[in-house]
């Protein structure tokens, strides 16, 4: 399965809820996960979609460190079923 698929998926459920699902281009923070969630009750999750069995590079997991430092949600994810287990955690 390819990342993509798992990013097509993630958009899919978080909008189906009415929820925000944003991408910001790598030129601004290299390292930076690749979606936000913006979900009801001020919610904001960090997503990072990988291949299944990849894990996050150096640079990722350290900025991922520091966004759970200031208190923020990171979340790697590399299923389908890994999606499901988020949305019903929001």
């Amino acid at each position: 399965m390819k990342e993509l698929t798992v990013e097509q998926y993630l958009i899919k459920r978080v909008e189906a809820l009415g929820w925000w699902c944003l991408k910001f281009p790598p030129l601004f923070f290299a390292g930076f996960p690749d979606r936000i969630i913006l979900g009801a009750r001020a919610t904001i999750v960090f997503v990072e979609l990988k291949r299944p069995s990849k894990t996050a590079e150096k640079l990722q997991a350290r900025i991922h460190k520091q966004l759970r430092r200031f208190g923020f949600r990171v979340e790697v994810i590399d299923t389908l079923e890994g999606v499901d287990a988020l949305i019903l955690t929001i």
